[in-house]
């Protein structure tokens, strides 16, 4: 009878063992399934950076509905050195964003968290539009403008400026009071001397940051007419940077 009690309790013990370790495995496999594998993501990028097959696409679409837009996407190990360095990354685009992949993972798979920054890229459009109007001419000399976002979801802004076109321009302002075709002649060779002093490592660039378009718009001002004596300034030149609307 004590035999027979033993057995029992043997197998009892054996079956709840099984079915612990089938109820493990079942768990382990929802949980492998509802994690996505990543895999590295090519292209214009910083680091090594890695999306989901979900996050992957999304990214594809975010790209192509802001098309005006150069996207940079910066692995997380990578986004201290991005920031630093960001004036390095220049664009022929409208827009050059920096983000980083896990806001990216986030943001493919958050309705809310994806509507925040898609908001953010959007009203950056506008104003990046409008701020280029405000410069008109002036904005030749800006090679490129970004953005970036830190890991509070707070955006800011930075622009990257050649004031050696800034000089050029002024040389060739000063010969508007000749002959069109010796103006033609002088802007020629005023764009030759800023191409020569750029293959020769001398272009003067500057990469200015700011919170905000006001301040990044005041900022680029600052640096374009620096050395610019207010006597070559003309009345609408002097009011730039005081008529911008900031409400968009």
């Amino acid at each position: 009878m004590g035999q027979l009690s033993s057995n029992s309790a043997v197998g009892t013990y054996a079956a709840d063992y099984q079915y612990r370790a089938n109820k493990a495995e079942t768990e382990k496999t929802k949980e492998s399934g509802s994690a996505e594998k990543k895999s590295r993501v090519y292209g214009r990028t910083i680091g090594t950076p890695e999306l989901s097959e979900k996050a992957k696409k999304y990214y594809e679409k975010l790209k192509a509905k802001y098309s005006n837009m150069d996207f940079i996407l910066v692995s997380p190990d990578k986004k201290e050195e991005a920031e630093r360095n960001k004036g390095m990354y220049a664009s022929s685009k409208e827009l050059l964003v920096l983000i980083d992949s896990d806001k990216i993972e986030k943001m493919a798979e958050d309705e809310v968290y994806r509507s925040k920054y898609e908001g953010i890229l959007s009203m950056a459009s506008a104003q990046v539009n409008q701020m280029k109007q405000e410069l008109g001419s002036k904005g030749d000399s800006v090679r490129s403008v970004g953005m970036s976002f830190d890991d509070h979801g707070n955006a800011s802004f930075f622009a990257v400026v050649d004031k050696s076109l800034a000089k050029q321009r002024e040389r060739i302002e000063e010969k508007r009071a000749e002959a069109r075709e010796d103006r033609k002649e002088a802007a020629k060779k005023a764009d030759e001397k800023a191409k020569a002093d750029k293959t020769a490592g001398k272009g003067d660039e500057v990469t200015v940051t700011a919170s905000s378009w006001e301040e990044l718009l005041k900022k680029i001002d600052r640096v374009l007419y620096e050395e610019r004596a207010d006597s070559l300034m003309t009345d609408a030149e002097k009011k730039v940077g005081q008529s911008f609307d900031y409400t968009i």
